[in-house]
C-alpha cells in the first residue's frame, strides 16, 4: 500500500491517540469502527498497523497489516487489509499475510476497499464476497474454528515469504515520501 502523510492528525478509534493523517488512515479508522460497532468485534482485541516481518535471502523486510483481530490469548484470528484497488487483485496477498502473521497462521483473511470485500480462509479460498461478507463476531469465531491453522514449516515460510514479497516488495525504496507505509527493508 502506498500511503503518504496529509500533514494533519486524526484520532485513532481503537486507542484514542492522535495519529498522523495519511491517505488511508481515514479508511482504516472506518474499518475498525465498522468491525466494533456494526459487527460486534471486541475493541480491545483489534490491533492496527501490525508489522509482518519476513526475510528474503537474508534481508529483513516489514509490511504493516491494517488490522488484526486476536483471540483471548493474543493469537490472530483475522487479518484485515485495506486495498486501494480492485479487491480481487489483493486476495492472494492478503491470504498469504494471514499465513505469515506473527503468532499465526490466522484462520481468516479479509480484504476490502470499503465498498467491496472478500472473506477468505488462509489458503485463499473465498468464503464470502461483498461488504455483507464481513461476519458478525460470533459467526467469525465459528468460521475460524473450522480452518486449518497448522504452523508453517521453515520451508513453507520461505516460499510464502517470497510470494508475499512478490506482491508488495516492489514498493521497497520506491516511494516518493518518507511517510510511506509500504514494505520497509530493515
Amino acid at each position: 500500500m502506498h500511503e503518504v502523510s496529509l500533514g494533519g492528525t486524526i484520532r485513532d478509534y481503537l486507542t484514542g491517540e492522535e495519529l498522523l493523517e495519511t491517505t488511508y488512515e481515514e479508511f482504516r479508522q472506518a474499518l475498525a469502527k465498522l468491525l466494533v460497532e456494526e459487527r460486534g468485534y471486541p475493541k480491545d482485541r483489534l490491533r492496527s498497523k501490525v508489522e509482518l516481518g519476513y526475510e528474503i535471502d537474508g534481508d529483513r523486510y516489514s509490511r504493516a497489516i491494517d488490522l488484526v483481530l486476536v483471540d483471548e490469548a493474543g493469537k490472530p484470528l483475522l487479518v484485515v487489509v485495506f486495498c486501494s484497488g480492485k479487491v480481487g487483485s489483493f486476495e492472494r496477498e492478503t491470504a498469504v499475510a494471514a499465513r505469515l502473521i506473527n503468532g499465526g497462521p490466522a484462520p481468516l483473511a479479509l480484504v476490502t476497499d470499503t465498498m467491496n470485500a472478500s472473506l477468505m480462509d488462509n489458503r485463499g479460498h473465498i468464503l464470502a464476497q461483498g461488504m455483507q461478507a464481513i461476519p458478525v463476531y460470533e459467526s467469525l469465531l465459528t468460521l475460524a474454528s473450522y480452518q486449518d491453522v497448522t504452523p508453517l514449516t521453515d520451508d513453507d515460510r520461505v516460499k510464502l515469504s517470497r510470494i508475499f514479497h512478490t506482491y508488495c516488495g516492489f514498493l521497497v525504496d520506491q516511494c516518493c515520501s518518507s511517510d510511506c507505509k509500504g514494505p520497509v527493508k530493515g
